[in-house]
């Protein structure tokens, strides 16, 4: 099974890439509650400013906010449009996975119970009490 997304592989990189840092991760949630400054966003992190900026250059350039100047402010917002994309993207791999393991259950369900060292050894022995009474 193909995952199909509206979202290039690129797109899709640089979203889990921008995820995958827990200051991003807590930045996309501030922003999903309200939208921040910049400069408030920074106020919360042990970081510099310029650091804090970079991130959310990151959360920008992978759709998961949006930056808009209001006098001398940079306001950031999540989109919530790319967060649906993420998440449906994250529900077709998830299926996927589901149907594989629901075919290795029919695969194991189909075979005879494995055998425990004792049932070998048993079936070894009736094997070889067979051909002796031969």
């Amino acid at each position: 099974m193909v995952v199909h997304t509206e979202s290039t592989n690129d797109d899709i990189d640089r979203i889990f890439q921008a995820l995958a840092a827990a200051t991003r991760r807590d930045i996309l949630v501030r922003t999903i509650e309200q939208e921040l400054s910049v400069s408030s966003l920074a106020r919360e992190y042990d970081m510099s400013f310029a650091a804090v900026q970079k991130h959310v250059a990151v959360l920008e350039a992978a759709g998961l906010v949006v930056k808009r100047a209001e006098g001398r402010e940079r306001l950031v917002r999540a989109d919530p449009n790319m967060i649906v994309r993420a998440r449906a993207l994250l529900d077709q791999y998830e299926a996927l996975w589901r149907t594989r393991v629901s075919r290795l259950d029919a695969i194991f369900a189909a075979e005879s119970p494995a055998q425990t060292p004792a049932t070998a050894q048993e079936t070894a022995q009736d094997r070889t009490t067979e051909q002796e009474g031969e």
